[in-house]
Protein backbone atom coordinates (compact mmCIF):
# COMPACT_ATOMS: atom_id res chain seq x y z
CA UNK A 1 0.00 0.00 0.00
CA UNK A 2 1.39 3.36 -1.05
CA UNK A 3 0.97 6.55 0.91
CA UNK A 4 2.77 9.89 0.70
CA UNK A 5 2.91 10.28 4.49
CA UNK A 6 5.99 8.54 5.87
CA UNK A 7 4.19 7.28 8.95
CA UNK A 8 0.87 6.38 7.30
CA UNK A 9 -0.56 3.04 8.34
CA UNK A 10 0.63 0.07 6.31
CA UNK A 11 0.44 -3.69 6.48
CA UNK A 12 2.15 -6.61 4.77
CA UNK A 13 1.66 -10.34 4.96
CA UNK A 14 4.81 -12.38 5.40
CA UNK A 15 5.76 -15.82 6.64
CA UNK A 16 8.33 -17.12 9.05
CA UNK A 17 9.13 -20.59 10.21
CA UNK A 18 6.00 -20.76 12.39
CA UNK A 19 3.36 -19.53 9.90
CA UNK A 20 1.89 -16.37 8.36
CA UNK A 21 2.47 -13.02 10.07
CA UNK A 22 0.64 -9.75 9.38
CA UNK A 23 3.07 -6.86 10.05
CA UNK A 24 1.45 -3.55 11.05
CA UNK A 25 3.38 -0.29 10.80
CA UNK A 26 2.80 3.46 10.86
CA UNK A 27 -0.27 5.29 12.14
CA UNK A 28 -3.49 3.24 12.30
CA UNK A 29 -6.03 5.98 12.94
CA UNK A 30 -9.58 6.94 11.94
CA UNK A 31 -8.39 9.61 9.47
CA UNK A 32 -6.70 7.00 7.27
CA UNK A 33 -9.36 4.28 7.56
CA UNK A 34 -10.08 4.10 3.83
CA UNK A 35 -6.44 3.53 2.91
CA UNK A 36 -6.05 1.02 5.73
CA UNK A 37 -9.06 -0.93 4.45
CA UNK A 38 -7.58 -1.02 0.94
CA UNK A 39 -4.26 -2.22 2.36
CA UNK A 40 -5.89 -5.03 4.33
CA UNK A 41 -7.86 -6.13 1.26
CA UNK A 42 -4.64 -6.23 -0.75
CA UNK A 43 -2.74 -8.15 1.90
CA UNK A 44 -5.47 -10.61 2.96
CA UNK A 45 -7.68 -10.78 -0.14
CA UNK A 46 -11.45 -11.09 0.07
CA UNK A 47 -11.51 -14.56 1.65
CA UNK A 48 -10.95 -15.69 5.22
CA UNK A 49 -7.72 -14.87 7.07
CA UNK A 50 -4.99 -17.53 6.76
CA UNK A 51 -5.03 -20.23 9.42
CA UNK A 52 -2.58 -19.65 12.25
CA UNK A 53 -2.17 -15.94 11.41
CA UNK A 54 -0.27 -13.82 13.95
CA UNK A 55 -0.01 -10.05 14.31
CA UNK A 56 3.28 -8.14 14.60
CA UNK A 57 3.04 -4.58 15.89
CA UNK A 58 6.71 -3.79 16.49
CA UNK A 59 6.62 -0.99 13.86
CA UNK A 60 3.24 0.42 14.91
CA UNK A 61 3.33 4.15 15.73
CA UNK A 62 -0.30 4.89 16.67
CA UNK A 63 -3.56 2.96 17.00
CA UNK A 64 -7.14 3.92 17.83
CA UNK A 65 -10.34 1.89 18.32
CA UNK A 66 -11.70 2.59 14.81
CA UNK A 67 -8.63 1.07 13.16
CA UNK A 68 -8.65 -1.82 15.64
CA UNK A 69 -12.31 -2.54 14.78
CA UNK A 70 -11.50 -2.50 11.06
CA UNK A 71 -8.63 -4.93 11.65
CA UNK A 72 -10.76 -7.38 13.61
CA UNK A 73 -13.55 -7.22 11.05
CA UNK A 74 -11.15 -8.03 8.22
CA UNK A 75 -9.79 -10.95 10.25
CA UNK A 76 -13.32 -12.33 10.76
CA UNK A 77 -13.45 -11.89 14.51
CA UNK A 78 -17.08 -10.64 14.31
CA UNK A 79 -18.21 -14.02 12.90
CA UNK A 80 -17.16 -15.89 16.03
CA UNK A 81 -13.43 -16.39 15.34
CA UNK A 82 -10.68 -16.22 17.94
CA UNK A 83 -8.28 -13.23 18.02
CA UNK A 84 -4.84 -14.13 16.62
CA UNK A 85 -1.71 -14.06 18.75
CA UNK A 86 -0.01 -10.67 19.01
CA UNK A 87 3.69 -9.90 19.36
CA UNK A 88 5.84 -6.79 19.56
CA UNK A 89 2.94 -4.46 20.41
CA UNK A 90 3.24 -1.49 22.75
CA UNK A 91 1.16 -2.41 25.86
CA UNK A 92 -1.18 0.53 25.14
CA UNK A 93 -1.89 -0.70 21.61
CA UNK A 94 -2.32 -4.27 22.74
CA UNK A 95 -4.83 -3.11 25.36
CA UNK A 96 -6.84 -1.28 22.67
CA UNK A 97 -6.86 -4.40 20.51
CA UNK A 98 -8.08 -6.59 23.38
CA UNK A 99 -10.84 -4.16 24.44
CA UNK A 100 -12.14 -3.92 20.88
CA UNK A 101 -11.89 -7.71 20.47
CA UNK A 102 -14.14 -8.14 23.52
CA UNK A 103 -16.78 -5.79 22.08
CA UNK A 104 -16.59 -6.56 18.36
CA UNK A 105 -19.25 -9.29 18.56
CA UNK A 106 -21.61 -6.75 20.15
CA UNK A 107 -20.88 -4.23 17.40
CA UNK A 108 -21.49 -6.78 14.65
CA UNK A 109 -24.68 -8.15 16.19
CA UNK A 110 -27.77 -6.56 14.55
CA UNK A 111 -29.84 -4.64 17.04
CA UNK A 112 -33.58 -5.41 16.95
CA UNK A 113 -35.68 -2.50 15.78
CA UNK A 114 -37.76 -0.90 18.48
CA UNK A 115 -41.55 -1.10 18.40
CA UNK A 116 -42.98 1.73 16.29
CA UNK A 117 -45.03 4.35 18.08
CA UNK A 118 -48.77 4.71 17.63
CA UNK A 119 -48.18 7.84 15.56
CA UNK A 120 -45.81 5.94 13.26
CA UNK A 121 -48.34 3.11 12.86
CA UNK A 122 -51.08 5.63 12.11
CA UNK A 123 -48.90 7.36 9.53
CA UNK A 124 -47.93 4.08 7.87
CA UNK A 125 -51.56 2.99 7.76
CA UNK A 126 -52.69 6.30 6.27
CA UNK A 127 -49.91 6.17 3.68
CA UNK A 128 -50.80 2.61 2.70
CA UNK A 129 -54.50 3.44 2.45
CA UNK A 130 -53.74 6.48 0.31
CA UNK A 131 -51.63 4.40 -2.08
CA UNK A 132 -54.35 1.74 -2.24
CA UNK A 133 -57.07 4.31 -2.98
CA UNK A 134 -54.92 5.90 -5.69
CA UNK A 135 -54.41 2.48 -7.28
CA UNK A 136 -58.15 1.70 -7.18
CA UNK A 137 -59.06 5.08 -8.66
CA UNK A 138 -56.56 4.47 -11.45
CA UNK A 139 -58.09 1.06 -12.19
CA UNK A 140 -61.57 2.60 -12.05
CA UNK A 141 -60.65 5.15 -14.70
CA UNK A 142 -58.95 2.49 -16.83
CA UNK A 143 -61.95 0.16 -16.57
CA UNK A 144 -64.57 2.83 -17.33
CA UNK A 145 -62.56 3.98 -20.35
CA UNK A 146 -62.20 0.42 -21.62
CA UNK A 147 -65.91 -0.32 -21.12
CA UNK A 148 -66.87 2.87 -22.97
CA UNK A 149 -64.56 1.87 -25.82
CA UNK A 150 -66.16 -1.56 -26.02
CA UNK A 151 -69.66 -0.09 -26.06
CA UNK A 152 -68.67 2.23 -28.94
CA UNK A 153 -66.85 -0.60 -30.77
CA UNK A 154 -68.62 -3.89 -29.90
CA UNK A 155 -66.17 -5.84 -32.04
CA UNK A 156 -63.51 -5.40 -29.35
CA UNK A 157 -65.62 -7.19 -26.76
CA UNK A 158 -64.64 -10.69 -25.67
CA UNK A 159 -68.15 -12.10 -25.92
CA UNK A 160 -67.30 -15.67 -24.90
CA UNK A 161 -65.59 -14.50 -21.74
CA UNK A 162 -68.45 -12.06 -21.12
CA UNK A 163 -71.08 -14.81 -21.37
CA UNK A 164 -69.00 -17.07 -19.13
CA UNK A 165 -68.93 -14.33 -16.50
CA UNK A 166 -72.72 -13.91 -16.76
CA UNK A 167 -73.06 -17.58 -15.89
CA UNK A 168 -70.45 -17.64 -13.11
CA UNK A 169 -71.44 -14.40 -11.37
CA UNK A 170 -75.18 -14.48 -12.11
CA UNK A 171 -76.85 -17.82 -12.71
CA UNK A 172 -74.86 -19.79 -10.13
CA UNK A 173 -75.46 -17.07 -7.50
CA UNK A 174 -79.26 -17.24 -7.68
CA UNK A 175 -79.76 -20.04 -5.09
CA UNK A 176 -77.78 -18.33 -2.32
CA UNK A 177 -79.36 -14.95 -3.14
CA UNK A 178 -82.89 -16.43 -2.95
CA UNK A 179 -82.15 -18.23 0.31
CA UNK A 180 -80.58 -15.28 2.11
CA UNK A 181 -83.08 -12.61 0.99
CA UNK A 182 -86.03 -14.94 1.70
CA UNK A 183 -84.79 -15.38 5.27
CA UNK A 184 -84.10 -11.66 5.72
CA UNK A 185 -87.61 -10.77 4.50
CA UNK A 186 -89.06 -13.40 6.82
CA UNK A 187 -87.10 -12.07 9.82
CA UNK A 188 -88.01 -8.44 9.11
CA UNK A 189 -91.71 -9.28 8.84
CA UNK A 190 -91.54 -11.28 12.05
CA UNK A 191 -89.82 -8.51 14.04
CA UNK A 192 -92.02 -5.73 12.67
CA UNK A 193 -95.09 -7.88 13.27
CA UNK A 194 -94.19 -8.31 16.93
CA UNK A 195 -94.39 -4.55 17.39
CA UNK A 196 -97.26 -3.82 15.02
CA UNK A 197 -99.64 -6.31 16.67
CA UNK A 198 -99.46 -4.32 19.92
CA UNK A 199 -101.13 -1.37 18.19
CA UNK A 200 -103.36 -3.26 15.76
CA UNK A 201 -101.33 -2.04 12.80
CA UNK A 202 -100.54 -5.38 11.24
CA UNK A 203 -101.09 -4.19 7.71
CA UNK A 204 -98.26 -1.65 7.97
CA UNK A 205 -95.79 -4.49 8.23
CA UNK A 206 -96.10 -4.77 4.46
CA UNK A 207 -95.05 -1.10 4.08
CA UNK A 208 -92.00 -1.50 6.28
CA UNK A 209 -90.74 -4.71 4.71
CA UNK A 210 -91.40 -3.51 1.14
CA UNK A 211 -89.67 -0.14 1.50
CA UNK A 212 -86.81 -1.45 3.59
CA UNK A 213 -85.98 -4.47 1.45
CA UNK A 214 -86.53 -3.04 -2.02
CA UNK A 215 -84.80 0.29 -1.48
CA UNK A 216 -81.98 -0.55 0.95
CA UNK A 217 -81.55 -4.05 2.31
CA UNK A 218 -81.91 -6.15 -0.82
CA UNK A 219 -79.32 -4.21 -2.91
CA UNK A 220 -76.95 -4.09 0.07
CA UNK A 221 -77.27 -7.77 1.01
CA UNK A 222 -76.93 -8.94 -2.59
CA UNK A 223 -73.86 -6.73 -3.08
CA UNK A 224 -72.23 -8.11 0.08
CA UNK A 225 -72.87 -11.70 -1.06
CA UNK A 226 -71.47 -10.94 -4.52
CA UNK A 227 -68.44 -9.22 -2.97
CA UNK A 228 -67.63 -12.33 -0.94
CA UNK A 229 -68.35 -14.61 -3.86
CA UNK A 230 -67.44 -12.99 -7.17
CA UNK A 231 -65.06 -10.26 -5.95
CA UNK A 232 -62.92 -12.82 -4.15
CA UNK A 233 -63.08 -15.11 -7.21
CA UNK A 234 -61.81 -12.29 -9.47
CA UNK A 235 -58.81 -11.72 -7.21
CA UNK A 236 -58.01 -15.42 -6.90
CA UNK A 237 -58.34 -16.04 -10.66
CA UNK A 238 -56.25 -13.06 -11.76
CA UNK A 239 -53.71 -13.63 -8.99
CA UNK A 240 -53.23 -17.23 -10.05
CA UNK A 241 -52.88 -16.17 -13.69
CA UNK A 242 -50.24 -13.64 -12.70
CA UNK A 243 -48.42 -16.24 -10.59
CA UNK A 244 -48.34 -18.68 -13.51
CA UNK A 245 -47.29 -15.86 -15.89
CA UNK A 246 -50.42 -16.22 -18.06
CA UNK A 247 -50.95 -12.46 -17.93
CA UNK A 248 -47.39 -11.93 -19.17
CA UNK A 249 -48.12 -14.35 -22.00
CA UNK A 250 -51.24 -12.39 -22.99
CA UNK A 251 -49.22 -9.17 -23.15
CA UNK A 252 -46.45 -10.92 -25.08
CA UNK A 253 -49.04 -11.76 -27.75
CA UNK A 254 -49.74 -8.04 -28.12
CA UNK A 255 -53.12 -8.19 -26.38
CA UNK A 256 -54.40 -5.92 -23.62
CA UNK A 257 -54.77 -7.83 -20.37
CA UNK A 258 -57.36 -5.28 -19.27
CA UNK A 259 -59.49 -5.84 -22.38
CA UNK A 260 -59.18 -9.61 -22.18
CA UNK A 261 -59.54 -10.14 -18.42
CA UNK A 262 -60.92 -7.11 -16.58
CA UNK A 263 -63.60 -5.64 -18.87
CA UNK A 264 -65.63 -8.87 -19.33
CA UNK A 265 -65.63 -9.49 -15.58
CA UNK A 266 -66.63 -5.98 -14.53
CA UNK A 267 -69.18 -5.50 -17.29
CA UNK A 268 -70.67 -8.94 -16.67
CA UNK A 269 -71.05 -8.16 -12.97
CA UNK A 270 -72.69 -4.82 -13.77
CA UNK A 271 -75.25 -6.60 -15.94
CA UNK A 272 -76.17 -9.42 -13.57
CA UNK A 273 -76.23 -7.57 -10.25
CA UNK A 274 -79.48 -5.62 -10.97
CA UNK A 275 -81.08 -8.93 -11.97
CA UNK A 276 -79.89 -10.54 -8.74
CA UNK A 277 -81.26 -7.59 -6.76
CA UNK A 278 -84.65 -8.05 -8.45
CA UNK A 279 -84.57 -11.76 -7.57
CA UNK A 280 -83.73 -10.75 -3.99
CA UNK A 281 -86.65 -8.31 -3.91
CA UNK A 282 -89.09 -11.03 -4.97
CA UNK A 283 -87.65 -13.62 -2.57
CA UNK A 284 -87.80 -11.21 0.37
CA UNK A 285 -91.45 -10.35 -0.39
CA UNK A 286 -92.28 -14.06 -0.51
CA UNK A 287 -90.63 -14.55 2.89
CA UNK A 288 -92.51 -11.61 4.37
CA UNK A 289 -95.77 -12.86 2.85
CA UNK A 290 -95.21 -16.27 4.43
CA UNK A 291 -94.85 -14.79 7.93
CA UNK A 292 -97.72 -12.33 7.41
CA UNK A 293 -100.05 -15.19 6.52
CA UNK A 294 -99.03 -17.35 9.48
CA UNK A 295 -98.71 -14.74 12.25
CA UNK A 296 -100.49 -11.54 11.24
CA UNK A 297 -103.65 -12.83 9.55
CA UNK A 298 -102.72 -11.07 6.32
CA UNK A 299 -103.60 -13.27 3.38
CA UNK A 300 -101.36 -13.34 0.28
CA UNK A 301 -103.97 -11.46 -1.77
CA UNK A 302 -104.26 -8.76 0.91
CA UNK A 303 -100.46 -8.60 1.13
CA UNK A 304 -100.16 -8.06 -2.63
CA UNK A 305 -102.90 -5.42 -2.69
CA UNK A 306 -101.20 -3.48 0.11
CA UNK A 307 -97.84 -3.91 -1.62
CA UNK A 308 -99.21 -2.20 -4.73
CA UNK A 309 -100.40 0.76 -2.66
CA UNK A 310 -97.32 1.12 -0.43
CA UNK A 311 -94.51 0.46 -2.85
CA UNK A 312 -94.04 3.24 -5.40
CA UNK A 313 -92.14 2.46 -8.57
CA UNK A 314 -89.39 4.99 -7.71
CA UNK A 315 -88.29 2.87 -4.74
CA UNK A 316 -87.85 -0.17 -6.96
CA UNK A 317 -85.93 1.89 -9.53
CA UNK A 318 -83.66 3.40 -6.86
CA UNK A 319 -82.83 -0.04 -5.47
CA UNK A 320 -82.09 -1.45 -8.92
CA UNK A 321 -80.09 1.64 -9.97
CA UNK A 322 -77.68 1.17 -7.07
CA UNK A 323 -76.75 -2.31 -8.26
CA UNK A 324 -74.55 -1.36 -11.27
CA UNK A 325 -72.61 1.11 -9.11
CA UNK A 326 -72.04 -1.53 -6.46
CA UNK A 327 -71.01 -3.99 -9.17
CA UNK A 328 -68.52 -1.51 -10.66
CA UNK A 329 -66.88 -0.94 -7.27
CA UNK A 330 -66.73 -4.66 -6.44
CA UNK A 331 -65.38 -5.59 -9.87
CA UNK A 332 -62.71 -2.90 -9.91
CA UNK A 333 -61.49 -3.75 -6.40
CA UNK A 334 -61.44 -7.48 -7.14
CA UNK A 335 -59.55 -7.07 -10.41
CA UNK A 336 -57.14 -4.45 -9.05
CA UNK A 337 -56.22 -6.65 -6.08
CA UNK A 338 -55.78 -9.63 -8.39
CA UNK A 339 -53.48 -7.74 -10.75
CA UNK A 340 -51.40 -6.45 -7.80
CA UNK A 341 -50.64 -9.94 -6.42
CA UNK A 342 -46.92 -10.52 -5.94
CA UNK A 343 -45.37 -13.71 -7.27
CA UNK A 344 -46.06 -15.97 -4.30
CA UNK A 345 -49.07 -18.02 -3.24
CA UNK A 346 -49.33 -16.34 0.16
CA UNK A 347 -50.04 -13.02 -1.52
CA UNK A 348 -53.07 -14.51 -3.30
CA UNK A 349 -54.69 -15.43 0.01
CA UNK A 350 -53.92 -12.05 1.55
CA UNK A 351 -55.26 -10.10 -1.43
CA UNK A 352 -58.39 -12.27 -1.67
CA UNK A 353 -59.23 -11.59 1.97
CA UNK A 354 -58.49 -7.90 1.50
CA UNK A 355 -60.78 -7.79 -1.54
CA UNK A 356 -63.77 -9.02 0.45
CA UNK A 357 -63.18 -6.55 3.28
CA UNK A 358 -62.55 -3.59 0.97
CA UNK A 359 -65.56 -4.39 -1.22
CA UNK A 360 -67.98 -4.68 1.70
CA UNK A 361 -66.75 -1.44 3.27
CA UNK A 362 -66.85 0.37 -0.09
CA UNK A 363 -70.40 -0.82 -0.82
CA UNK A 364 -71.68 0.28 2.59
CA UNK A 365 -70.01 3.70 2.28
CA UNK A 366 -71.37 4.15 -1.24
CA UNK A 367 -74.86 3.17 -0.10
CA UNK A 368 -74.68 5.71 2.72
CA UNK A 369 -73.58 8.47 0.34
CA UNK A 370 -76.39 7.62 -2.11
CA UNK A 371 -78.97 7.59 0.71
CA UNK A 372 -77.89 11.05 1.88
CA UNK A 373 -77.88 12.48 -1.65
CA UNK A 374 -81.33 11.07 -2.44
CA UNK A 375 -82.66 12.46 0.81
CA UNK A 376 -81.28 15.90 -0.04
CA UNK A 377 -83.00 15.94 -3.44
CA UNK A 378 -86.27 14.58 -2.01
CA UNK A 379 -86.33 11.07 -3.48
Amino acid sequence: MKDSHPSAGRCRLASDGEGPVLHLSGRWLLEGLGALDDGLRTALGTGAAPAGLRLDGSELVALDTAAALLLWRRLGLGQGGEPPACRGFDPRFERILMVVAERVAEVEKPHPAGSPSMLALLGAGASGMGAMLASHVGYLGLTVTAIAGNLLHPGRMRWREFSAQLSQTGVTAIPVIVLVTFLIGLIMAYLLGQQATQFGANIFVVDGVALGMVREFSPLIVAVIVAGRSGAAFTAQLGTMKLTEEIDAIRTLGLSAEQVLIVPRVLGLMVVLPLLVFVGDVASMVGAMFVADLMLDITPSTFIDRLREALALKHVVIGLAKAPLFALVIGVIGCAMGMSVSRDTRSIGINTTSTVVQSIVAVILLDAVIAVLLQEIGL
